[in-house]
């Protein structure tokens, strides 16, 4: 337990100073380009061994295991659209795993076409070997002998494995990789033609938790100008602070503990005088990301750009009042 204690401690402190890891970005990078975010290993993760490995999922979905060098790959849209937002992308995965692409470079490339930079996030996750990697999330399976139970939430925590010391060293990794992240994008703000007061997260499943994370955070350069969280609950405790930014928030209206969870984070930011808006949508229980279904779902993304318009986020900075 000290010995986790002391990576923990050592994550923390690094992420307080920039990190712009091991390459310089050049002043447009290519589609898809990946930026280390860390100099050298990422801080608390160094004595990590099981590679990195990517499988494909039936759908066609790039699925990434055992993530130990985080990077940020850059999509950035025409010049000729481009009005100053940007977004770092965070998919799901249970902290075990990363969706790569229904949660991360199909969001980007849909921004891109809205004119919003878009990056995404490959922060870490939890190191398990092959075998380990068919069970179910915590929580997210049946008991043995009786059905699921939902969990009681407190203080819009949603995490259904709080005691789970391994996890949770993984997700103030991946909070740290997702700072790392913000910090990356606004040191670049001038040569990717991004505004640095308008950079936010879009955070799938456990990445909305990790979104979430960064927006509790004390206030520093890493802090995110808006939130988006789909199908993401919080995994810790929610004292939404003054500089909480907006939340906009889509879910299932039957994703077993998550719709409770994301219920309980608009309430407190709510509580709070924050603004935030959220969907519950009907007939959709586990995550949708950029899947169609023929549902009301399907219009998720409508919304939220409206959202984005409506909070004046997708206005060149010369257009602004």
């Amino acid at each position: 337990m000290k010995e986790r204690m002391r990576m923990l401690a050592m994550v923390m402190m690094a992420v307080t100073s920039f990190a712009m890891g091991a390459q310089a970005p050049s002043p447009r990078p290519a589609a898809g380009t990946e930026l280390r975010l860390w100099p050298g290993q990422a801080p608390g993760s160094e004595r990590w061994l099981l590679p990195e490995s990517t499988t494909v999922s039936a759908s066609g979905d790039r699925i990434v295991a055992n993530v130990s060098e985080p990077t940020l790959a850059v999509f950035l849209p025409d010049q000729a659209i481009a009005n100053g937002t940007a977004a770092i992308i965070a998919p799901g995965g249970a902290l075990r795993v990363l969706g790569m692409d229904n949660e991360g470079t199909r969001v980007a490339r849909w921004l891109n076409t809205k004119g919003i930079a878009a990056f995404v996030l490959k922060y870490r996750t939890l190191q398990q070997a092959p075998g380990a990697r068919g069970a179910p999330p915590p929580g997210m399976g049946a008991p043995a002998g009786g059905p699921r139970q939902e969990l009681v939430i407190r203080n819009a925590n949603a995490n259904p494995a709080p005691d789970d010391a391994a996890l949770t060293e993984v997700q103030h990794m991946a909070i740290a990789d997702a700072q790392a992240a913000l910090r990356l994008v606004r040191g670049n703000a001038a040569a990717w033609q991004i505004d640095p007061a308008r950079i936010g997260i879009v955070g799938f499943s456990a990445g909305g938790g990790v979104g979430v994370g960064t927006a509790l955070a004390a206030r520093t350069d890493a802090s995110p100008d808006f939130l988006v969280s789909l199908y993401g609950p919080s995994l810790m405790d929610v004292n939404v602070p003054d500089h909480a930014p907006p939340l906009f928030i889509a879910v299932g209206a039957t994703h077993f503990n998550v719709t409770s969870g994301c219920l309980a984070l608009f309430a407190a930011w709510k509580a709070a005088g924050k603004p935030a808006e959220i969907h519950v949508y009907d007939q959709v229980s586990a995550g949708f990301g950029m899947a169609p279904r023929g549902l009301p779902v399907d219009g998720w993304k409508d919304r939220l750009y409206e959202w984005l318009v409506a909070r004046q986020l997708t206005r060149p900075a010369e257009s602004r009042p």
